[in-house]
């Protein structure tokens, strides 16, 4: 069974990971993925974005690269076209790797080339004060830069609610709801290996 697992920023899906790979499943950071595509990529992405995005050691300077596109719908389709492909086959070749069901766990996972094999998909929600002090502390970001990426993320539910996968909605509140939070994991992944 191919599962997905989703959430926006901030609202905990790395900690939800966490418990579904206690529970047995393997799962993809699409995201940890992305930075291999993007290094893999990097010299098409000098050419098109700039050299001076090559760090001294000849790494891709990802920070000044997110300055450059995000925000700019065009520049960052253009990435994007470079970027997923690459991606998308990595992702393919580790489902292809693994003997049973498995999690891909991807802040945009209806990008993904595998969304419409997904069979189920957990939506990971959380408060969004919760959201914004978890982003402060994480990221260490200014109130102007994460209520962009709140603001850019607004209609991020129902690009899912296309799917023929069944959704699960799991809140991640913190600390105070983990025993309802890990019953809920328990009940999604019953009889999933």
């Amino acid at each position: 069974m191919l599962i997905g697992l989703t959430g926006k920023y901030c609202a905990g899906k790395n900690f939800i990971a966490s418990l579904l790979e206690k529970r047995g499943l393997p799962v993809l950071d699409v995201d940890k993925l992305g930075y291999q595509a993007l290094e893999s990529e990097k010299e098409t992405i000098f050419t098109q974005f700039g050299a001076d995005l090559k760090k001294t050691d000849g790494t891709l300077d990802r920070s000044l690269l997110g300055e450059r596109v995000f925000g700019k719908p065009e520049k960052l389709a253009a990435l994007e076209a470079i970027v997923h492909p690459a991606a998308n086959l990595l992702t393919e070749k580790w489902i292809a790797s693994q003997k049973g069901s498995c999690v891909i766990n991807a802040a945009l996972l209806h990008r993904s080339s595998v969304f419409r094999k997904l069979e189920k998909i957990i939506i990971v929600t959380a408060p969004y004060l919760i959201r914004f002090f978890r982003a402060k502390k994480r990221d260490k970001l200014p109130f102007k830069e994460i209520a962009r990426r709140f603001k850019s993320q607004k209609d991020f539910t129902s690009q899912y609610l296309s799917s023929n996968a069944e959704i699960y909605r799991v809140g991640n509140s913190g600390f105070s709801g983990m025993r309802k939070l890990k019953r809920r994991i328990d009940m999604i992944t019953e009889g999933i290996h």
